[in-house]
C-alpha cells in the first residue's frame, strides 16, 4: 500500500501506475511484493497431572470408617448457608474414601 506523495491519500493501482484520487497524482506502480514471514518457536509441552498422582490438600488426623487409617486429606466447602459452618471433607490417604462432616 503507498500513500500520495502530495496529499497522502491510498493510491489506487491504475495499469502498471498507482493514481491518487484525490489529486489525480500518479507515479509508477511497484513490482515489489510484500513479503512477510513468521518465526515459530518451539512449543512447549502441555505436563498432564493425574489426580491420583497429585493431591494439594493438606494431610490431618482423622480415622477412615472404611479401612481405619488414621490420616486423610481435607479440604472445606460453604455447601450451606453463609451464616451455618462450613462442611468439612475427608479423602484416605490409604483407600480414598472420602465423607464429610457437619459442624
Amino acid at each position: 500500500m503507498e500513500f500520495c506523495v502530495k496529499c497522502g491519500a491510498i493510491l489506487l493501482q491504475a495499469g502498471k501506475r498507482d493514481k491518487c484520487p484525490r489529486c489525480n497524482y500518479s507515479t509508477k506502480a511497484s513490482k515489489e511484493k510484500i513479503k512477510t514471514s513468521e518465526k515459530i518457536h518451539e512449543k512447549k509441552e502441555i505436563a498432564v497431572v493425574k489426580e491420583e498422582e497429585s493431591n494439594v490438600n493438606p494431610i490431618t488426623t482423622e480415622l477412615c470408617p472404611r479401612c481405619k487409617n488414621d490420616k486423610a486429606y481435607f479440604w472445606t466447602v460453604q455447601t450451606r448457608a453463609s451464616d451455618e459452618a462450613e462442611t468439612k471433607f475427608f479423602k484416605c490417604t490409604k483407600c480414598g474414601h472420602t465423607h464429610k462432616v457437619y459442624r
